[in-house]
């Protein structure tokens, strides 16, 4: 039914700004592409005689209010089920206004009673329109102006105000970058979706439909144990935000919100100086590190003095949640953490704690004695032993022998297919999130990435001495080499290269100016201009937007933990190159979904590159193929289950023996949810976890 119109968007496009950009001399990703981010706010009455509801929707740009419209929409059974109705009509509404004003909505405020009466509205808003969707407490019935009108039946407010009020309350929660800004609150807890303003995901379909039967099955089986008996888990790791960690934090504590578990997170105080000594740590600890690198004592030291001072102030206090009366069973990420252990054990020693290990510990370094990985082992390890269970990702040689087999565990990391990162996007939110890039690239002049006119190959990950940086660029420039005798540069592709940060991670500049300086060697200088190197900003949107409208990627560590990243890309139906590092080849089938090279083999990935990029059926094949065969291990469903699954266990006093086992085969098991014939898994070859 098509709405009738109260008040109608009254501003104008503005044609000269159109025109400049239809010029075809301009970059043609310019010509369409939105310009100018905003918000918007939603507000609703309902008259019940008139069955109708009343829709007011504010526009706002981050200083002030500059539009609104307000429009009615008739119902015919009861405002309860005109719930597609009202998305359909805000959508539409949003999508128009858009259009003509060259607009991106980043962020959309809702009333709490807009929310009730829709509860669809925020999902549809950011998997369909890319927004952020905030639900705010916004007055639905206006102030009385006199005393004498205070005892008269309350007027509706008029919907625009209600907007405009939303609109404002949510505006105050995005940064300067229009990304929303980060909440850290009481006791250092992590404050994950603005402590649950942020509606990403509403109701559990849409989870439901990124993992299969059996993990959905047994999810629910542990959440719903979880909730009945009260159970409390906490988790606690080094980093709020930048890193894969945080990622998977973040979604978790967003899907067990959704299920009703009570699941929080912790991280300290942040110390530039600690976290300086904890990177040297994961590097000599990879075997990356320089051979002369050595932990100090006045840095293992204030190391330790670091973890004591957050744990005794922010979680061991009366009401923290690691005192008496707090969480039922720990979760301790990282290995700035492993401190934490023994801190926990003396204050609650029957308290469940599970220790996880992300990173590759060098099996066949630790063991050397007087080596620097068997100085940070020792540290690490007087500390982690104290914890009831051992977590490593399920690569060979990860996990050095000093570990009790019987408590070691397998887990791979994981990544969320809801989440800005790994959402499908239309093109209208992808190109604005490419502008933006090419803007960041044109304010420190760097060289302009020229998609959508010429392709790009792309490595995404942190500026790492890990992450084979080097290797990526040399691979590249071998290949042009072979390309440009039978191509046109026009039809060569660009390499692009780039990345977040974290707080915890100070070598990112460090490498980063190492690369800039590699491109100017000779064998590299004759590429350097189609050479793109990036650290981005914490937009998961724009990664998102580099990964889907890149050829090809690359992943070419040198030492690896997981890296989900290479998952993530398959996901998008990206043929991926990765080295046989880590828990990589875990994830591809070699020749199917991507191929796996050895560790520097460059010539072997320009020749898969050259291949992938001249012979258009076998592209079509591998991009197939790498988007149905991602396994629900590396989805927040299968990882969530796989958390629950140890709390559910531990919380009960009972006492797991793994030997070495996945956690998602024991859980699938207990759940009484066999894998299905076909069902995706990570490979289970035979691996010598321990060296």
């Amino acid at each position: 039914m098509t709405p009738m119109t109260q008040a109608g968007f009254e501003s104008k496009p503005s044609a000269e700004i159109k025109r400049r950009l239809s010029n075809p001399n301009i970059d043609p990703l310019i010509q369409m592409s939105p310009v100018t981010p905003m918000y918007a706010g939603f507000g609703s009455n309902v008259d019940e005689a008139a069955k109708s509801i009343e829709i007011g929707i504010a526009v706002h740009d981050g200083d002030y209010s500059v539009d609104y419209s307000i429009q009615k929409i008739q119902y015919n059974d009861s405002p309860e089920k005109s719930g597609a109705l009202i998305v359909d009509h805000i959508t539409r509404q949003l999508r128009h206004i858009a259009k003509e004003h060259l607009f991106k909505f980043v962020g959309g405020g809702v009333t709490e009673n807009l929310h009730k009466l829709c509860p669809t509205l925020c999902t549809r808003l950011w998997l369909d329109l890319d927004m952020v969707p905030m639900v705010f407490p916004v007055r639905s019935t206006a102030r009385a102006v006199k005393p004498s009108a205070a005892n008269e039946a309350p007027k509706p407010r008029p919907t625009d105000e209600q907007a405009d009020s939303a609109v404002r309350k949510l505006v105050m929660y995005f940064g300067p970058s229009h990304n929303p800004r980060l909440s850290i609150g009481y006791r250092n807890q992590v404050e994950v979706d603005a402590n649950g303003l942020t509606h990403i995901i509403d109701g559990v379909e849409e989870y439901r439909n990124t993992c299969r039967e059996g993990t959905w099955n047994a999810l629910n089986k542990y959440a719903n144990d979880l909730r009945e008996r009260g159970v409390k888990i906490g988790f606690f790791s080094s980093t709020p935000q930048g890193g894969g960690v945080a990622l998977m934090r973040h979604a978790l504590i967003r899907l067990y919100r959704i299920l009703g578990v009570d699941a929080t997170w912790y991280v300290p105080k942040p110390s530039p100086a600690v976290f300086r000594h904890t990177k040297n740590n994961h590097n000599i600890l990879q075997g990356v590190a320089d051979p002369n690198l050595r932990p100090t004592k006045q840095a293992t030291d204030q190391f330790t003095e670091w973890i004591t001072y957050n744990a005794e102030r922010y979680w061991l206090s009366e009401g923290g949640p690691l005192a008496e009366g707090g969480i039922d069973v720990a979760f301790i990420d990282d290995p700035q953490m492993p401190g934490l252990i023994p801190l926990i054990k003396k204050a609650r020693p029957n308290l469940p704690i599970v220790y996880r290990s992300h990173i590759e510990i060098r099996s066949d370094l630790v063991h050397v004695a007087g080596s620097p990985q068997a100085e940070v082992w020792k540290y690490l390890w007087d500390r982690i032993q104290l914890a009831d269970l051992f977590i490593s990702h399920p690569v060979a040689k990860f996990v050095p022998s000093d570990v009790p087999v019987e408590t070691l565990c397998l887990l791979p990391a994981a990544t969320d297919w809801l989440d800005g990162l790994s959402k499908p996007m239309r093109a209208w939110d992808l190109n604005y999130y490419m502008r933006v890039f090419k803007s960041q690239c044109s304010d420190i002049r760097m060289n302009k990435l020229l998609w959508p006119a010429r392709g790009y190959i792309c490595q995404v990950a942190r500026f790492d001495p890990a992450k084979g940086i080097p290797d990526v660029i040399d691979s590249f420039c071998k290949l042009r080499r072979r390309l440009d005798d039978i191509l046109p540069a026009s039809k060569t592709p660009q390499l692009l290269i780039c990345g977040h940060g974290a707080i915890d991670d100070p070598d990112a500049s460090i490498i980063y100016d190492q690369t800039m300086a590699l491109l100017e060697k000779e064998e590299y200088a004759p590429y350097a201009s189609d050479i793109v190197v990036m650290r981005i900003g914490p937009s998961d949107q724009m990664l998102n937007a580099l990964l889907t409208n890149a050829k090809i990627v690359l992943q070419l560590s040198l030492r690896e933990g997981f890296e989900v990243k290479v998952s993530e890309s398959l996901h998008h139906g990206k043929p991926t190159i990765a080295t046989r590092a880590g828990g990589i080849p875990l994830q591809i089938i070699d020749g199917k979904s991507g191929y796996l090279v050895d560790v520097h083999d460059t010539t072997a990935v320009a020749n898969h590159l050259y291949n992938l990029w001249t012979d258009k059926a076998l592209y079509d094949r591998i991009s197939a193929q790498a988007a149905v065969n991602v396994s629900d291990e590396v989805g927040t469903c299968g990882n969530g289950a796989a958390w629950l699954y140890l709390a559910s266990k531990l919380s009960k006093g009972e006492k797991l023996k793994p030997h070495g086992k996945w956690i998602n085969d024991m859980m699938r098991e207990d759940a009484g949810e066999p894998y299905r014939e076909g069902e995706p898994r990570l490979k289970r070859d035979s691996i010598n976890i321990q060296g």
